[in-house]
């Protein structure tokens, strides 16, 4: 692909520590590419990372999963795009275990990871660990991705319920992250409703696109504080570029216990419909020639004078004398 100097959406990001005196572990980067010089269609390459809390170095890995994984994508011939981040993600679980074999002060150092590329009007996703890309569209906020946690699996299989997550002490365990010996299987799937399967939810690649569409990539120190709905109420109710900034804050206020990063990518509307308005300038005095009034103009003109006549006979006629 083709660096570009302008993203054809609009983009807001921002990262914080939290509260509790942590490193922060979260990476992130937004670069905006042309794919070829011959096909200049857009394309936005996000990506967001989260050190594992309790493995080494993890704000290491972070930036390695994100270098690595821009790096062969912007290299890539993308004939399947959603194939291309899937080896992406495998490229780089390998370059992250061969830095920490190389250096034993790394040793045992892991991310999650989730990517979200927009080519054109069209998304394709991949993830590993409990990083989140969620699609904000009207009323609607859909968590597209799933979260591969102990806690997760708990919940699907029904041994846990939704009240018992907040607070449990296996809410961090992660099952998938890059950096991994065991085979790494990055997620595929974009589940759009829960009666999905997932042979469903991985035929949503290249979801399309509309204008007002958000698409949004956090770390899960915001969402183990700020319920999807919450979330949802922020993006659409704060202009773009202060809603990072406001979930970060809400999470604070919440405590604050983690890393906190938000990647708001917005799909704008048509330039006419988002054009300022402007004041029309004083308009020029145009002279307009003047036509010949009809026989009919003449006919009315000569009835309203006699109704007026008329009128006037009838008043003199009706006049009370003092």
């Amino acid at each position: 692909m083709i660096p570009a100097t302008h993203p054809h959406l609009h983009i807001a990001a921002a990262s914080n520590p939290g509260i509790k005196g942590k490193v922060n572990e979260d990476r992130y980067s937004v670069s905006a590419y042309r794919l070829t010089n011959d096909d200049h269609t857009p394309s936005v390459l996000a990506l967001l990372a989260d050190g594992i809390g309790g493995h080494h170095a993890g704000e290491i890995a972070a930036q390695l999963a994100v270098d690595s994984i821009k790096r062969y994508v912007a290299g890539s011939r993308f004939p399947q795009p959603a194939e291309v981040l899937k080896q992406a993600l495998t490229y780089t679980n390998q370059i992250i275990l061969d830095r920490a074999k190389a250096d034993p002060k790394f040793s045992g150092m892991g991310t999650t990871c989730v990517c979200g590329w927009i080519i054109g009007s069209r998304l394709y996703a991949a993830s590993v660990g409990d990083s989140r890309l969620y699609l904000v569209r009207g009323p609607k906020i859909i968590r597209l991705t799933t979260d591969h946690s102990w806690v997760q699996e708990a919940l699907t299989q029904g041994t846990l319920t939704p009240d018992q997550v907040k607070g449990h002490p296996n809410a961090h365990i992660i099952r998938r992250f890059l950096g991994t010996t065991s085979p790494l299987n990055p997620d595929l799937r974009l589940r759009l409703s829960e009666k999905e399967n997932d042979t469903q939810a991985e035929a949503n690649q290249g979801l399309r696109l509309f204008p007002g569409d958000r698409l949004l990539l956090c770390s899960d120190g915001l969402t183990d504080l700020v319920q999807d709905a919450e979330i949802h109420d922020i993006v659409q109710t704060t202009p773009l570029e202060d809603s990072p900034g406001y979930l970060i804050e809400l999470a604070n206020q919440r405590g604050g216990h983690d890393n906190i990063t938000v990647v708001i990518m917005e799909v704008p509307y048509p330039a006419h419909v988002t054009q300022p308005i402007r004041v029309a300038p004083t308009p020029e005095v145009v002279s307009v020639s003047q036509q010949p009034r009809s026989a009919i103009s003449w006919v009315m003109i000569f009835l309203l004078l006699i109704a007026i006549l008329l009128m006037a006979i009838l008043l003199a006629y009706l006049r009370i004398p003092l």
